[in-house]
């Protein structure tokens, strides 16, 4: 086990604390689809980066905005399988409600659908794409998170599934934990993370006096 010391915990959302893997594909697939791109591509290009730069990149002399707005809204009906992730209720439940928060590419509607379908509490301090003006791999959503806790993101250890996210937590000046939770190991390491474990459980939290402590269980 390995020991790291840091003062407020910022996680992704979807593949970190929650599953929503299923609705994600179904929604992006059909999107896919329609549009006349190959789901596969599409699902996996979406995967960590606010929607409304997936179809930005896809469609960018499209109305991108109406075409955000229906697939926010397909994504908010669709909660089937949306489920929270081994390990990630202990995690959080051991963290004090001021050292941890969630950075996430949703809109704020659709993250706090997701973790309410999931029985996870929403963070008062929440960053979410409707409060950037640039999503991840930028790093302000990281720097917003650990600026509503009041600490330096130096101070904070971010939690990512996604390439994306992990860039953006690099970026922001925070060490970042990877999970195994949606892509790859060398696609985790192309991105520099500082450590990879599968999952939350393999995370364990201690509040003491000096600060917050992980183990970390490879």
């Amino acid at each position: 086990m390995e020991e790291i010391r840091c003062s407020a915990v910022l996680f992704d959302l979807d593949g970190v604390l929650i599953d929503s893997t299923p609705a994600v594909a179904r929604v992006w697939s059909n999107w896919a689809i329609e549009h006349g791109f190959d789901p596969e591509t599409v699902v996996h290009l979406a995967h960590g980066r606010p929607s409304l730069s997936t179809i930005r990149e896809l469609l960018p002399n499209s109305d991108v905005d109406r075409e955000n707005r229906e697939v926010e809204r397909r994504e908010i009906e669709d909660l089937d399988g949306v489920a929270v992730l081994p390990g990630a209720r202990e995690l959080i439940t051991a963290l004090p409600p001021d050292r941890w928060t969630i950075a996430t590419s949703c809109t704020r509607s659709l993250a706090e659908v997701r973790l309410r379908a999931a029985g996870l509490p929403v963070p008062r301090t929440m960053v979410t794409s409707t409060d950037v003006k640039i999503g991840k791999p930028d790093p302000e959503p990281y720097l917003k998170a650990a600026a509503k806790l009041g600490f330096s993101p130096a101070d904070c250890v971010v939690i990512e599934d996604a390439p994306a996210g992990i860039r953006a937590g690099k970026s922001a000046g925070a060490r970042v934990i990877a999970l195994l939770t949606t892509m790859t190991r060398p696609e985790l390491e192309s991105a520099a993370a500082d450590w990879i474990v599968k999952g939350c459980a393999d995370i364990a939290a201690s509040n003491r006096s000096s600060g917050l402590q992980l183990g970390l269980t490879f």
